[in-house]
This record gives C-alpha cells, structure tokens and sequence, in this order.
C-alpha cells in the first residue's frame, strides 16, 4: 500500500479577492510566504517523496514547508476554468445565463466553457496516481484535491461534499490494488521550532 498526502498551496491575491485562478500562474503573497515559513512537515512526511504542480503557489509552498525543492508534475497542474479564470465566482453565480454552479451540482461532467471538467482532471491524475510506489506529498490545488478525494470517499460531486479542504494540513489517501481510499482525520502542519 501507498499512502498519497495532499496539501494545498498558500493564499495568493486572487485567492483573497475570490478570483478563479485555475490554470493562471499567480504566484503566493507575501502574507502566505511569511506563514509558511513559520510551518514544516510532521514526521515521517518531513522525509517522504515530495512531487509539486509546477504552478508557482504550489512549488514555492512545497520548497517553504519542506525546505527543499519538489519534483514536478504537470499531473497535478490545477483544473482548467477556461474563460472564467480571472473572474470571480460570486459575480457569475449571480448572473443567471452563465452556467456556473456550486460544486454540489457539478456531477463529474461538469465543465467550464473552454475548460476541464471534473472527470478530464481524473483522466490526467489516474495514471500519475498509478506509477506512485513510495508515500508522496503532492502540493497541488484545490480542484484537484477534490477530484482525488472525491474518488477516495465514493462522492459523484452531487449534494454535500464529504470533505472540506484547509490549507496547512496533509490529506491522507491510500492507495492500493481496491483503488484509493481516504484517512477521515488531516495533519495539520507542525510550527517550525525558532532556533535556541
């Protein structure tokens, strides 16, 4: 069995202002840069295998919190919004003829206009997943977080999702020959002890 630990990157601009970022190359704010820096990984993570979606919020998260640089993975690049990245999802939910939708709603076929749905995001992650064959921390994104723990708890985007998604904590996925399977309880991130 394999263990897979997700974390998601630190706040950028577009993120505090509400804005799709998707496929956007937004770099971390100084604000996340000055937390992270305050947070390492727990053992035995501090030594696991350490894989980044080669966006700069994620990479610069993995190399602050594990204090050396990850491999990258255009797997784990974030789901692709198509021409909603840079919009605020709050403006076009209130605007009835744009399609968008609370995930709640989504199902796996789910796509933004000249983006990537659910289920495409999976068809890019599964066979990366396949190949693991030691415990891996993969900083990445929230869409694909979602499409990874959604398979791991069985959830089809419809109704209530079954997780909810902090920053500073590792989510658990096991994987083996039954498929992926999700740890209920996320590590959060140890503080970083100041030097004596």
């Amino acid at each position: 069995m394999t263990t897979l630990a997700l974390l998601r990157h630190g706040h950028t601009a577009w993120n505090r202002a509400g804005q799709i970022q998707g496929r956007s190359d937004i770099p971390l704010d100084d604000e996340a840069r000055a937390q992270l820096a305050t947070l390492t990984l727990p053992a035995p993570w501090s030594e696991a295998r350490l894989v980044s979606s080669p966006l700069r919020r994620a990479a610069e998260t993995a190399e602050l919190v594990a204090h050396r640089k990850p491999e990258l993975s255009s797997s784990l690049l974030e789901m692709n919004w198509g021409d909603w990245e840079g919009k605020r999802g709050a403006d076009l939910i209130d605007t009835p003829d744009s399609g968008y939708r609370h995930i709640e709603d989504w199902g796996w076929s789910y796509c933004p206009p000249n983006g990537e749905s659910p289920l495409q995001v999976w068809q890019r992650l599964e066979p990366w997943v396949a190949s693991l064959s030691q415990d891996t921390i993969a900083v990445c994104h929230i869409g694909v977080m979602r499409v990874l723990l959604a398979k791991a708890h069985g959830w089809d985007f419809s109704g209530t999702a079954p997780f909810r998604i902090k920053r500073n904590r590792l989510y658990l996925i096991e994987i083996d020959e039954a498929g992926l399977k999700a740890d209920p309880d996320p590590i959060r991130l140890k503080l970083l002890e100041a030097p004596k």
